[in-house]
C-alpha cells in the first residue's frame, strides 16, 4: 500500500503530515511511503531525510496523488482547482484520507470528497477515547498554542510576567486569567505560572478545578444551574441564566488582572462569544487579551482573526494556527499521532478498512459517495445547497 505526503500549500502552514521518523517506521511495517518534494523544508526536513529512512521523494503532485493508496495531510486536502491545485480530484475514487479536515468548518471540502468517493477520516473526529490517546492531534496542537499563546502575551505585555526583586525596588508580578482549561488552557496556565505570573483560570466545567490547581492555577467559577459537559473532554453551550451568571464573574475577573488568555470552544470547533466591547473597557489600559479561539471564530467580539488591534486601551491578538509557527515540533507530534492511528491497523503493508471499529468510525467522514458523519450531515442539510446525504 502506497501513502502519500504531499505539500501543504494553506497559506501561512509550515508543518507536514508525516516526519522521517515516522516514515521509517511505516516502511519497516511494509508500507511504500512518498513524499512531494520539498514538503518537509519550512518543517526543516529536508528531502534527503526521507531518502535516508526508505521515502521516495516525487516532484509530480498530481501523479503522486493519483498513485495513492492512502493520503495523510495536516490541512484539508484543497478542492476546486482555485489554488492551481484541485488535490481532491487528484485522487482516485476509493482512496483514503486522514488528514485534519475540521469537517463542519469545510463543507465545500466533503462535499467533493464525498462526490470523488473518497474515503476520509478527519483526525479531529478522532474518539476521545483511552485507546486512541495516541492519535489525538486536537490535543498535541492545542498544547502547542496554549504554550505560544502565553510567549505571545508576555511580549506584548508593558510589564514584567515575573516579580523581581531590584536595585529600584520590587516590581509586582503581572496577573493572567486564562478562559477555558482544556488543553490549551492547561498549558497556558502552566506556561504563565512558569514565567513567574499570578494565575488564575476558569472553566464551566468545574470537575477540571483540580486539574488547573495542579499546573499552578487558581479557580474561579460559578456554579451552574445545568451540566455544560458535552462528552469527550468538550463543553457544550451553557443556558441563558448560567451564561448571565458567567459573564458576571467574566467583568469581575477580567477588570482585575493584566492578561486575558481565552481559548473556549464548544464541542471542539466554534468558539462562543464570551467577551464583549464592556468587558474590553473594563479592562486596564495596556493590558492584554491572546485570543485562542480565533480559529474557531474568536472569544472576543472585537478580535479580529489574524490581526493584533488596540480597542479600548487593550491590545487584542487573534493569532490563527499557532501550531504552524513551531513547524518542527509541530510536525513532529502530527506525524506520531497520525501514524499511531496507521499502525492500530496494519497488517502487512495494508491498512484494514474496518467501519465497525468505534475509532474508525468516529473519525469516518466520507465514504463511498456518502457522508457519514452525523454532525457534518447535519451541518450540510442546514446549508443552502447541501448534498444528499444517507
Amino acid at each position: 500500500m502506497k501513502i502519500a505526503i504531499p505539500k501543504e500549500t494553506h497559506h501561512g502552514e509550515q508543518r507536514v503530515a508525516l516526519a522521517p521518523e515516522a516514515c521509517k517506521k511505516l516502511v519497516k511495517a511494509g508500507f511504500t511511503v512518498a513524499v512531494e518534494a520539498g514538503a518537509g523544508e519550512s518543517a526543516f526536513f529536508p528531502d534527503d531525510a526521507y531518502r535516508q529512512v526508505g521515502a521516495g521523494v516525487e516532484s509530480d503532485g498530481a501523479q503522486l496523488l493519483g498513485s495513492a493508496d492512502f493520503v495523510l495531510k495536516v490541512n484539508p486536502p484543497t478542492a476546486g482547482g482555485a489554488s492551481g491545485r484541485d488535490e481532491v480530484a487528484w485522487m482516485r475514487p476509493g482512496t483514503l484520507l486522514l488528514a485534519s479536515i475540521m469537517p463542519v468548518r469545510n463543507l465545500d471540502v466533503v462535499r467533493a470528497l464525498a462526490g470523488r468517493q473518497v474515503t476520509a477520516f478527519s483526525t479531529d473526529a478522532i474518539p476521545r477515547i483511552s485507546r486512541a490517546q495516541a492519535m489525538d492531534t486536537l490535543s498535541s496542537m492545542a498544547n502547542i498554542a496554549g504554550y505560544k499563546g502565553v510567549l505571545i502575551a508576555a511580549t506584548e505585555l508593558n510589564k514584567y510576567f515575573p516579580m523581581l526583586m531590584t536595585a529600584a525596588g520590587m516590581v509586582p508580578p503581572a496577573k493572567v486569567f486564562v478562559i477555558g482549561a482544556a488543553v490549551a488552557g492547561l498549558q497556558a496556565i502552566a506556561t504563565a505560572k512558569r514565567l513567574g505570573a499570578n494565575v488564575s483560570a476558569t472553566d464551566v466545567r468545574p470537575e477540571v478545578k483540580e486539574q488547573i490547581e495542579s499546573v499552578g492555577g487558581k479557580y474561579v467559577g460559578i456554579e451552574l444551574k445545568e451540566s455544560a459537559v458535552a462528552g469527550g473532554g468538550y463543553a457544550k453551550e451553557l443556558s441563558e441564566e448560567d451564561q448571565a451568571r458567567q459573564r458576571e464573574l467574566l467583568v469581575e475577573q477580567c477588570a482585575a488582572v493584566d492578561v486575558v488568555i481565552t481559548t473556549a470552544l464548544i464541542g471542539g470547533i466554534f468558539a462562543p462569544k464570551l467577551l464583549d466591547r464592556k468587558i474590553v473597557s473594563s479592562m486596564r489600559k495596556g493590558s492584554v487579551i491572546v485570543d485562542l479561539a480565533a480559529d474557531g471564530g474568536g472569544n472576543c467580539e472585537l478580535s479580529r482573526p489574524g490581526e493584533t488591534v488596540v480597542e479600548e486601551g487593550v491590545t487584542i491578538v487573534a493569532p490563527l494556527n499557532l501550531a504552524s509557527t513551531m513547524p518542527t515540533h509541530a510536525s513532529l507530534l502530527f506525524s506520531r499521532n497520525v501514524t499511531a492511528f496507521l499502525m492500530a491497523f496494519a497488517e502487512g503493508g495494508k491498512f484494514n478498512l474496518d467501519l465497525g471499529d468505534e475509532i474508525q468510525e468516529g473519525a469516518l467522514i466520507t465514504h463511498e459517495g456518502e457522508v457519514r458523519h452525523a454532525r457534518t450531515k447535519e451541518a450540510l442539510e442546514k446549508s443552502a445547497g447541501g448534498i444528499a446525504v444517507q
